[in-house]
């Protein structure tokens, strides 16, 4: 049984949409989500909660905040869940936005060098001092290609791609194959209109304050999980941190989380864009039909 694979940018719609085709094609959804993977964040993460009691989900609340994960550790749980969902006689499905994620597990990470986390500590320190501009500029310089992928901002990735150079005197993008996919997958890319998506992704950060993000946050901080929330990875947490300490305004957070979480969108559709992927714009094409199209096009490529 081929995987099905749904993406598509940031509050665009593909939870409730993959909840729909799973019951209808039998299927397990693998998170393709690199923060939905960490437990206690639930209301920023916009974890499909009410889905989960229907159908199957993986690779969700596995680790604590303060815990690693990255694209080869979804690589190889992913493959290892894809398997064991295939045997049970079930459609596999990868449903996210994580490119990253979704490029490790259909072209492979080749193993990189362990955590040095002496080093780890002296380029989060040095972070500390100049800014992670600066580490970022270094790594445009070593690595352009893998720094191309990543947001300046992310300041975790960032950091991983220079150990491994340092580490090995590699390049972290050259530990990675993007020519041709080595799983059989069918693709689906949800899209919107712009200006349709954009007031989703605003409307969904509105929504999640007025659900009690703030309160998630604090219980976080109160946990000792302030530099994860911190990290450039956690878009629509760390712009809300100095809120909770009450270092901003709400609408100056709330602002700052709209601005990023479009940028991230932005980059999500890019690479999107680039798979040889259907097409799916659900602003043209209502739920229903949408769900009988996904179900009807794996039907037709799996």
């Amino acid at each position: 049984m081929s995987l099905l694979i749904i993406g598509g940018p940031t509050a665009v719609g593909k939870s409730d949409l993959a909840c729909c085709v799973a019951q209808k094609l039998d299927g397990e959804i693998i998170s393709a989500d690199s923060m939905a993977v960490y437990k206690f964040m639930d209301i920023g993460t916009a974890k499909p909660l009410e889905c989960m009691k229907k159908v199957k989900h993986h690779l969700i609340d596995v680790v604590e905040p303060s815990g690693y994960f990255d694209a080869k550790i979804f690589e190889e749980q992913a493959k290892k869940l894809i398997e064991e969902i295939q045997k049970r006689g079930k459609v596999p499905m990868v449903v996210g936005g994580t490119y990253l994620y979704i490029q490790a597990l259909l072209y492979g990470i080749d193993e990189t060098p362990k955590p040095d986390w002496k080093l780890r500590e002296k380029l989060y320190a040095l972070a500390e001092r100049k800014g992670k501009e600066f580490l970022f500029k270094k790594l445009q310089v070593i690595d352009p290609n893998y720094a191309s992928k990543i947001h300046p901002n992310d300041l975790r990735r960032t950091v991983r791609a220079l150990e491994v150079f340092l580490s090995s005197g590699k390049p972290f993008s050259s530990y990675h194959s993007w020519d041709k996919p080595k799983l059989k997958h069918v693709g689906i890319f949800l899209i919107r209109n712009r200006e349709s998506l954009f007031k989703r992704i605003e409307d969904r950060l509105k929504n999640m304050v007025k659900n009690g993000l703030l309160e998630e946050i604090k219980r976080l901080l109160e946990m000792g999980y302030e530099s994860f929330l911190t990290s450039g990875q956690a878009i629509g947490y760390k712009e809300f941190v100095p809120c909770a300490k009450g270092e901003k305004t709400i609408e100056e957070c709330l602002q700052e989380a709209i601005r990023n979480t479009k940028e991230q969108a932005k980059r999500q559709i890019r690479w999107f864009k680039k798979q040889s992927w259907h097409e799916i714009n659900l602003d043209e094409v209502p739920f229903e039909e949408a769900c009988k199209k996904i179900v009807e096009i794996y039907r037709a490529y799996a």
